[in-house]
């Protein structure tokens, strides 16, 4: 992805402040898990600080993330590593981490490519009926030398409903079994 967990945070700070499933109790989770494995990302004077009750949950949460993004790199990529492990619904519909499972699982969203030039919309049944007619014209026109003479009539009347080309190619035939 080569965001940074820095720029990811910063990307993904609104969205957390607006998630209704961070409650109090795990914005505390989260405060305790940083504080506690990671005294150096979130001392103990930092962490009384962002668990105050008296401050609503969003803007303790948005304090947090702001200090976090102020920290650096490590701070913010051991936010996520927490995020994970506490609340992994939330942390898996983070606008970062959706953007990064559409483009590495091509699963998700089937990509739609469109075509410049349609050659042929008729259809396989179309392809069949002309492919078998020519295998038969072909295959007419192999064994027409030993047992096929009479025929060479009803090809030129078959060609009275065909394109012109088609009409040339059977009259010329019809006429060619005519001279032998």
């Amino acid at each position: 992805m080569g965001d940074s967990f820095r720029e990811q945070l910063i990307e993904d700070s609104a969205f957390l402040k607006a998630e209704r499933r961070l409650d109090t109790e795990l914005v505390d989770k989260l405060i305790l898990q940083l504080n506690r494995i990671y005294p150096q990302i979130l001392t103990d004077k930092e962490a009384t600080k962002f668990r105050n009750l008296d401050v609503p949950t969003s803007v303790r949460l948005g304090e947090l993330l702001t200090h976090l993004q102020g920290k650096g790199e490590e701070a913010c990529r051991e936010f996520y590593r927490a995020l994970h492990l506490h609340v992994e619904d939330v942390y898996y519909s983070l606008p970062t981490r959706l953007r990064l499972r559409d483009l590495l699982d091509p699963l998700t969203l089937p990509r739609v490519y469109k075509q410049k030039h349609v050659l042929n919309d008729r259809g396989p049944l179309f392809f069949v009926g002309c492919f078998s007619l020519a295998v038969g014209m072909a295959l007419l026109y192999y064994y027409s030398e030993a047992k096929v003479s009479g025929s060479s009539r009803a090809l030129g009347m078959a060609a009275l409903g065909l394109k012109r080309k088609a009409q040339e190619v059977l009259i010329w035939y019809t006429e060619e079994g005519l001279m032998k």
